[in-house]
């Protein structure tokens, strides 16, 4: 499988000032992410994932090392308008990404500037918005919708750039458990059916279920890096870096000190529920 992004010795550190050294925000980071994988990066505030998505699409420029997206170096500002068609990017506060007072005029805001035509551009946006299940809200005034819709009408913008890969940083932070469930099964559909490369930066452990790979950051560095069953089974070194594991491990975990014989590994809670009424049999 070929590499959508890929970090060689990565590092990253935000000014100081005067009266205070330059805060290193990421540390010698070298990792790839593989086209068409769905990848989920956690860490405590401070531990350097949402600067780390930031580096992904050149919005923070590498203070050492190199971020390369389809062997562009993100430095070369000549390659900035390509390297972002290609790499998409979903913040955690939509309103401050949507720009116009009308839906399809939001989505078709990127693709404009882009410079695509007229026709293009009104397949791109029909495509879009109905790739994130909000074809009957074209003529809708983005203001006035929920906040999971408006972060669906945030990625639909990323779609009609038609991106290889859309990075979402904290995207569902601000979201009640409604709106965060909408945004999820849309990326997750994104990633199924069309097999575009996801990266979703998030505090939330469950939001990792479906994830081919989950990475850990700590103080800027890579922490811990595999499966989901791989990290979550790793509960006590997660609770030393201030993480949790999603609900449905730490209810078999639970289980399990109580005398149940029960996998602890089951993250989707279909899968927990199974494994409970198969020790109960």
């Amino acid at each position: 499988m070929s590499t959508n992004i890929r970090t060689e010795n990565l590092s990253f550190s935000y000014p100081g000032d005067e009266e205070r050294q330059p805060t290193v925000a990421l540390d010698g980071v070298t990792l790839e992410i593989e086209r068409g994988s769905f990848v989920v990066v956690l860490g405590h505030n401070g531990s350097g994932k949402s600067t780390l998505a930031k580096t992904f699409n050149a919005v923070l420029l590498p203070s050492g090392g190199t971020v390369y997206v389809d062997g562009m170096d993100t430095s070369s500002e000549e390659l900035l308008l390509e390297i972002r068609r290609r790499i998409g990017m979903v913040f955690q506060n939509p309103d401050n990404q949507i720009v116009a007072n009308v839906v399809e005029e939001d989505v078709a805001f990127a693709p404009e500037n882009l410079g695509v035509p007229t026709a293009e551009i009104r397949r791109r946006v029909d495509d879009a918005l109905e790739a994130v299940g909000m074809t009957d809200f074209t003529l809708h005034a983005p203001h006035l919708l929920s906040g999971g819709q408006k972060q669906r009408i945030a990625i639909a913008g990323v779609l009609a750039m038609l991106p290889e890969c859309i990075v979402l940083d904290e995207a569902t932070a601000m979201l009640d458990p409604i709106g965060r469930r909408e945004v999820l099964n849309v990326i997750e559909g994104l990633h199924r059916e069309k097999d575009v490369t996801v990266v979703l930066i998030t505090h939330h452990m469950n939001e990792a279920e479906h994830a081919d790979r989950v990475i850990v950051m700590d103080h800027g560095k890579v922490a811990m890096d595999g499966t989901p069953k791989a990290v979550f089974s790793r509960a006590e070194e997660l609770k030393a870096l201030g993480l949790t594991v999603p609900d449905t491990v730490a209810l078999l975990r639970e289980l399990k000190a109580g005398g149940m014989d029960v996998p602890v590994d089951a993250l989707t809670v279909e899968e927990c529920a199974d494994a409970i009424l198969n020790a109960m049999k």
